[in-house]
């Protein structure tokens, strides 16, 4: 993912609110969400990168949540013989943070932002392999782990909470969201108001742009929510709105999900939000 506004913990019985929108080349061969099982076993629901076999972003029917995003900068991106979605697919397998955090080689891979919750504990962190203070200028040997306190938080390729105004604007979306969001069924359209922020290819004033070392015209056009760079064959190929709340009984949980897809049907084809492209499901389940 390229972009990311949750809420964890904001309020009681609602563990996670999410809207979030995937960048990447088209031709890199993707699965959209669906449910799959991890190597070890387990079942996943989520999309999946098909070329190298981790995601991006997906829960656990062991009520695990894990999201990933990478860090911009010519340093920071490139590098790294491991595939950084192979981190998601660890956590959703059940291993123990601290282990992860032990047997990690930052250096291993490219620039990455790590948000990993466990619902049952309520316990949430971010791990990142960049310099929190610098994060675009690439990766470093020493991993930094921090504990989230419950609350609204905005990711996209810097550290977290980087103020950049497509962050902050998908941010106060969210914001505006948990107002009426409550534990119970989710009322018809609750995901409207976050479709429409993650849809937005609002640009950014060129004062207003970060500098991350790729240059001003790519700045310019990754700095909307909704990417469009049709002539790189890049852009964004997926937008997902997830919710999940505790129900009255214990280890339950209910998810409520929206993805829409992007890719271009064909090569060189029109690239735009099609809200026909949507695939949504509700789900019931006991922590096992």
């Amino acid at each position: 993912m390229c972009l990311i506004a949750f809420a964890v913990s904001a309020k009681p019985g609602l563990p996670l609110l999410l809207a979030a929108n995937r960048d990447e080349f088209f031709d890199r061969p993707t699965a959209p969400w669906h449910h799959w099982t991890l190597p070890g076993g387990g079942e996943v629901l989520g999309g999946r990168d098909l070329r190298d076999g981790g995601t991006w972003l997906g829960v656990s029917l062991c009520a695990r949540v894990a999201m990933l995003t990478n860090v911009r900068g010519e340093q920071a991106a490139s590098g790294g013989l491991r595939s950084r979605g192979e981190l998601v697919s660890r956590w959703l397998s059940g291993e123990r943070l601290e282990a992860m955090q032990a047997d990690l080689a930052p250096q291993a891979y490219g620039g990455f932002n790590l948000v990993v919750g466990d619902l049952r504990g309520g316990a949430w962190h971010w791990l990142t392999n960049c310099d929190p203070l610098r994060p675009n200028g690439g990766v470093v040997a020493q991993l930094t782990s921090r504990a989230l306190a419950p609350g609204v938080y905005g990711l996209s390729n810097a550290a977290l909470d980087t103020p950049w105004p497509k962050t902050l604007r998908l941010k106060a979306a969210l914001a505006e969201a948990m107002r009426t969001a409550t534990s119970g069924s989710p009322s018809p359209g609750w995901e409207s108001g976050l479709a429409r922020a993650l849809a937005d290819e609002t640009r950014a004033p060129t004062d207003q742009l970060p500098t991350t070392g790729i240059g001003l015209v790519r700045e310019l056009g990754l700095s909307s929510a909704f990417v469009r760079l049709p002539d790189h064959g890049y852009g964004t190929r997926s937008s997902l709105v997830l919710r999940i709340a505790a129900t009255e009984r214990a280890q339950r949980w209910r998810l409520d999900a929206h993805e829409w897809t992007h890719t271009p049907l064909t090569p060189g084809g029109d690239h735009h939000w099609d809200d026909t492209r949507r695939c949504s499901e509700s789900l019931d389940w006991v922590a096992a």
